[in-house]
């Protein structure tokens, strides 16, 4: 079988990979199923987000949750949880999130299919 230069993600050792290998990732990369949620962030928080006020993040399938939604945030935007989230895995007490326009405090709560989530950060200090 041929062998191609690989995109950097796919390349083992060698920096080449099999046609059919790369094939087979592709494949299981498409198998599974991908939950998308839109995440409003607070003007505090932007400057991890490049100063965007919405993103869009994906979760795997089933079940995703909200503290999986957060995780998956941090991946796209590294340190924005710890702003979020203290090192007990709770939400910080000046931290308020809605899940479709209802308040969520617990990371384990399921998210339904498209859901919208929106950080506020309270003001603080003296």
């Amino acid at each position: 079988m041929p062998m191609r230069p690989s995109p950097s993600h796919l390349r083992g050792g060698s920096g080449v990979i099999e046609r059919g290998v790369a094939r087979r990732a592709m494949d299981q990369h498409a198998a599974v199923e991908v939950h998308t949620v839109r995440i409003d962030i607070p003007g505090p928080l932007r400057s991890y987000t490049r100063q965007t006020s919405r993103v869009t993040v994906a979760l795997p399938a089933p079940n995703p949750t909200l503290g999986g939604a957060l995780t998956a945030l941090d991946r796209d935007y590294p340190g924005i949880r710890f702003r979020i989230i203290d090192e007990q895995n709770r939400l910080r007490p000046h931290i308020q999130i809605f899940v479709n326009a209802a308040i969520e405090r617990d990371l384990a709560a399921q998210l339904p299919t498209g859901a919208q989530i929106m950080i506020v950060a309270a003001l603080s200090g003296g």
